[in-house]
């Protein structure tokens, strides 16, 4: 199975900033939502474990499968928001207003990372594990955490997109003999 996790809450999460690539660890609320959702997994054992290289990743990685390190995975970095990182997501300008508003059909603004690249590298990253053997865990962000479930559900016709994905939200698929399945919420922690 494949087992894919949005990071704990941060302090700009909390703030409601766009963070993107901003280096910012969990806050003891991300770090009790990644113990959570550990207890959650119960008796799954891993692997294989994969994060992103941003530091609020790879905690929620440890915190989940402490008996392995995770494999840092450039691909697996949040969406680059170039100009727009560090934005008060309670103020939005006009194009990432826009932009939220229908992911679908307006593309990132100037100087951002285009949704298409995301699906991209996140496609690449799913196509690079397909054939691993036993649990994976992999340990992102929310818009590349959309990108794999887009990815690995091309018939969603972007619904993903406009999905809200909440701090260490998972999302569980099938993966055997190179075959990955429709991936599914588990229930809320």
């Amino acid at each position: 199975m494949i087992y894919i996790i949005r990071h704990g809450k941060t302090e700009l999460n909390k703030a409601k900033v766009l963070q993107g690539r901003s280096n910012f660890p969990l806050n003891e609320e991300g770090v009790r939502q990644a113990e959570e959702a550990a207890a959650c997994l119960g008796d799954v054992t891993f692997a294989h474990v994969y994060s992103s290289p941003l530091i609020r990743a790879v905690q929620t990685a440890e915190i989940i499968a402490p008996q392995i390190r995770p494999v840092i995975d450039e691909r697996l970095i949040e969406m680059d928001y170039g100009p727009y990182e560090g934005t008060d997501l309670t103020h939005l300008s006009p194009e990432l207003l826009t932009f939220f508003s229908d992911f679908i059909n307006n593309p990132a603004p100037e100087g951002m990372e285009q949704l298409s690249s995301v699906i991209g590298r996140a496609g690449a990253f799913l196509e690079d594990i397909r054939k691993l053997r036993g649990n994976i865990l992999i340990s992102t962000h929310a818009i590349v955490m959309k990108g794999l479930l887009e990815y690995l559900t091309p018939e969603s016709q972007g619904r993903y997109w406009s999905k809200y994905i909440g701090n260490c939200a998972i999302y569980i698929a099938t993966n055997a003999d190179g075959q990955m399945g429709v991936p599914h919420e588990l229930s809320k922690l």
